[in-house]
């Protein structure tokens, strides 16, 4: 089957593209440097001839709202439109647990995406899955400031990138199936642990502070508001199991 990724080179994206085409899957992915602009729909016609499923794993960093919606509600549009011109059948969407509880600042954003997804022509699936265990480094490299290590509360039941990426690639082997059920890590944890642990495998010196954000988004992590269900389907690879994994990775000491 011929498979278009967009977002192929991102955390969740690249495990897409590897899991594809270790299931013998052809794969195209939709990325600037291959000609292809998600956000004014340049090459994407082309890119899509002969593509049967598209599976959007494409993201973008910011903490505004207005920006992050205005980046999800265009790239899905724009990537339909072409499905539709195209023939493709099938349209697989990487999206958050819990955002319909907390859609506030990041998961608003996500929640337009939802429903451009849904307003669409292409039979689509929509994934929400927990943050990824990289989600302590992100939240590490961001609010580590002067030697200090800001860890923000919450709960959460991290899942690992790579099995996110094989979730998405089965998906887009099915039918359409509208919202699959919420994909999760095997545990809860708590996101200062997470990121306390972290520091320390990665030998950073200064303190970590456990901190709580502002913002009604943080506050409903806090208030486990977006954990799963108890119909969520659970994947294998604890955080403390990545964590052991990353050891042996380099990364700069600060």
């Amino acid at each position: 089957m011929r498979i278009a990724v967009a977002g192929g080179t991102g955390t969740v994206g690249r495990r897409a593209v590897e899991a594809a085409r270790e299931r013998g899957h052809e794969v195209v992915v939709l990325t600037r440097s291959n000609g292809i602009d998600l956000v004014s729909g340049t090459g994407l016609d082309e890119a899509l001839r002969g593509v049967e499923v598209v599976i959007d794993a494409s993201n973008l960093v910011s903490t505004s709202a207005k920006k992050t919606t205005a980046f999800f509600t265009t790239v899905t549009r724009n990537l339909l439109a072409a499905e539709e011109r195209a023939g493709v059948r099938h349209h697989v969407s990487l999206s958050i647990v819990g955002v319909d509880r907390a859609p506030y600042g990041y998961y608003a954003a996500k929640v337009a995406q939802e429903r451009a997804v849904e307003a669409g022509a292409v039979p689509w699936t929509i994934l929400r899955a927990m943050q990824f265990h990289e989600f302590a480094g992100q939240m590490l490299d961001v609010l580590t400031v002067a030697g200090l290590h800001l860890a923000p509360r919450g709960r959460s039941q991290p899942v690992a990138a790579r099995e996110v990426g094989e979730r998405l690639v089965e998906l887009a082997e099915g039918a359409p199936a509208g919202h699959a059920p919420d994909f999760a890590g095997p545990r809860e944890e708590r996101l200062e642990d997470m990121v306390r642990k972290l520091a320390h495998a990665r030998g950073l010196k200064g303190p970590v502070l456990a901190v709580s954000l502002p913002g009604k988004q943080y506050a409903a992590m806090r208030g486990g508001e977006t954990l799963p269900g108890p119909d969520a389907t659970l994947g294998r690879q604890t955080f403390d199991e990545w964590l052991a994994e990353q050891a042996s990775a380099p990364h700069p000491t600060r």
